[in-house]
């Protein structure tokens, strides 16, 4: 599998509920690899809490979350559900056969629950176990082909040393986010360098020449200067201080960064800026990105693929051009007509598309959902709307 194809992030059937709120409902989606990833919708339709679930800000209420291969959080009300349901039909039922079937069911769905939660607990612990090994392994070959008792001395300091730092590793701090409000994210007692510093030292850095070293590389990678160091935050700018955040989250070397509205926050010039170095971090350190915003054309610029999201459900995912040329949701359609054009002419003559659900939709009988109506173009519809989209595009 090449690179642009290997799948670094899963999210199966998320489902993040507080209490009778469903703000993400059965949503499914993967990230490729050093691709971009733009989440766009309404403000409350679920994109921030997505990825907050996915970097295990939030427990998750249901569903799977899969990074390099490994889950990384796993929620159980699925399984409680499917038990509750079969101890109910069991309750009523007189088939032995089918009792037999019922206890199965149940007696599945509790292995899944003990999976689940393993899981979600000790992913971390798990990477860091494996980490351990490779380390130790690396360092073996090494000690072998050691000519010098100075050199065996150096290379078993520098091996305690990456050991200790493997233990603390957590499989987590592969992915790192930028928040929507620059200010908000940043401790306004701590200085700059503490700030950029503060997950090195937690995962067991004591080196402080190293740790300096590093906060100034993460300032000038994003067009600060070292001088900053020893400020704190308030006495930066909006886009400054973004700038700031993107240092915290790079220094950790991950490899999946959520972009959480980075830009919305900020002037528009300044909006540019931040998008040209996010551009740049992403070709010069291979990062892949989940960029959630609510700019539709600053998502078609920097996104190859683009997920809708719309009241907790992903209603239609495809890749940019594609989306943009042929939108089938009416939601979609309704998002893109809401785009000004530079051009007044045009823009007197737009129509703007009105999204009214109840209006759009029959989901009475025949239920939605997420159908391919076009190769790696998804859209959330019943039966009859399927038909209906390949009607539209002639298939």
């Amino acid at each position: 599998m090449s690179e642009q194809q290997e799948v670094l992030l899963r999210v199966e059937n998320l489902c993040q509920y507080f209490g009778p709120t469903k703000a993400v409902d059965n949503v499914s989606f993967d990230i490729k690899k050093g691709e971009v990833f733009g989440l766009v919708g309404e403000s409350g339709c679920g994109k921030t809490t997505t990825g907050r679930s996915i970097i295990k800000i939030y427990d998750i209420t249901s569903g799977s979350i899969y990074f390099k291969g490994q889950r990384i959080c796993a929620g159980t009300k699925s399984y409680r559900d499917a038990i509750k349901e079969a101890k109910k039909e069991k309750r009523t039922c007189k088939d032995d056969k089918r009792i037999a079937e019922l206890n199965e069911i149940i007696a599945d769905n509790q292995a899944e629950i003990k999976k689940a939660k393993f899981d979600h607990k000790h992913s971390d612990h798990e990477y860091a176990k494996r980490l351990v090994a490779e380390t130790k392994e690396k360092y073996a070959k090494k000690l072998e082909q050691a000519t010098s008792e100075t050199e065996t001395k150096a290379l078993q300091k520098e091996m305690k040393d990456a050991l200790r730092v493997a233990k603390k590793t957590k499989l987590i701090t592969k992915i790192q986010m930028i928040f929507q409000d620059p200010i908000a994210s940043l401790d306004p007692r701590m200085t700059v360098r503490e700030i950029i510093s503060e997950g090195l030292v937690i995962n067991g850095i004591k080196d402080k020449e190293y740790i300096d070293k590093r906060v100034y590389e993460m300032l000038e990678l994003v067009g600060l200067v070292r001088e900053h160091a020893g400020r704190y935050p308030h006495e930066f700018s909006g886009g400054q201080r973004q700038r700031i955040g993107i240092a915290r989250s790079v220094v950790m070397e991950p490899e999946l960064l959520i972009a959480d509205e980075p830009i919305s926050a900020l002037d528009v010039s300044i909006q540019a800026q931040v998008i040209n170095l996010l551009n740049e971090l992403r070709e010069r350190l291979g990062l892949t990105i989940l960029f959630i915003a609510h700019d539709l054309s600053v998502v078609k610029y920097f996104s190859g693929r683009i997920g809708v999201m719309y009241y907790g459900n992903m209603v239609e995912l495809a890749e940019t051009e594609e989306l943009f040329a042929h939108p089938m949701h009416p939601y979609t359609r309704s998002l893109l007509s809401a785009i000004p054009l530079p051009d007044p002419r045009t823009e007197k003559q737009r129509v703007r598309i009105i999204y009214n659900p109840l209006a759009s939709h029959d989901y009475s009988v025949d239920k939605p959902s997420m159908r391919e109506i076009l190769p790696g173009h998804f859209v959330r519809c019943n039966d009859a709307e399927e038909q209906q989209y390949k009607k539209e595009l002639g298939l």
